[in-house]
């Protein structure tokens, strides 16, 4: 077996708390570290944002993946799509592992949710493909939702090989498991959660977890574990708990 592999998922809400009470990027970071990630997935990640970089003190210089990369996740791609007045916001993967390419796929439903879909190949070592990660936030309402699944399948069809390895993760809004039948039937992923416990796990609200809006797809790899992050303190980071799996070369 190869050296295992840790995956995390997570909506940050771009780095304040609940109800956007407060700054939490801080504690965002340290939660994130002790995880022990190898691979980070983060939905709603601010690139910039000029009002708040003016109102709070110890606002990153930096955008919120390079300050969540730090030192610790060398390798980094940012998926720009909502843009606004004040900054932009989008999609992030932190990667332990070199980014040899990445590519933002605009995916908007209509002009009032922008959504993307942030894809990256990863060398890893001593293999002999690279790892293809999609990073996704899909939208608010089913048509859209499945208009991006399908623009999902159209890029894995396309431009990932059958054989190559394949993590798809991210906040879903997938309310009715629509996502189910296209990844995991037609396109032969399956869901992290769905092998270790029998289906997707339960990710909103963080305080206590009833919907199961958040997934960890992979294909060409085997899951040996998966976790929920709920409960204190990731409820008082955001209003999504993150989701974790260790995986392994197939």
């Amino acid at each position: 077996m190869t050296h295992p592999i840790r995956v995390v998922t997570y909506n940050i809400h771009k780095g304040f708390s609940q109800f956007n009470q407060r700054m939490v990027l801080h504690d965002l970071r340290d939660q994130l570290r002790g995880i022990h990630a190898d691979i980070v997935f983060l939905q709603e990640v601010v690139g910039a944002h000029d009002l708040h970089a003016r109102q709070h003190l110890n606002w990153p210089v930096t955008s919120q993946y390079e300050f969540l990369a730090d030192s610790i996740w060398q390798d980094f791609a940012y998926g720009k799509n909502a843009v606004y007045p004040e900054g932009h916001h989008g999609n992030a993967i932190l990667s332990r592992f070199p980014i040899v390419s990445w590519e933002n796929i605009d995916v908007s439903a209509h002009r009032f949710e922008q959504r993307g879909l942030l894809h990256c190949e990863l060398r890893m070592p001593g293999w002999d493909e690279t790892l293809h990660c999609v990073c996704l936030h899909f939208g608010l309402f089913s048509r859209g939702r499945r208009m991006q699944l399908s623009a999902l399948r159209d890029r894995i069809e396309k431009l990932v090989p059958p054989h190559a390895p394949l993590i798809i993760a991210g906040d879903f809004n997938d309310w009715r498991n629509e996502a189910c039948d296209t990844l995991a039937r037609q396109m032969h992923l399956k869901e992290a959660f769905g092998v270790t416990n029998g289906r997707p796990a339960c990710s909103y609200p963080a305080a206590l977890p009833m919907f199961r809006l958040d997934r960890i797809y992979v294909r060409g790899l085997h899951v040996t574990a998966a976790e929920v992050h709920s409960g204190r303190p990731w409820s008082k980071i955001s209003d999504h708990a993150a989701l974790s799996a260790t995986v392994h070369r197939a």
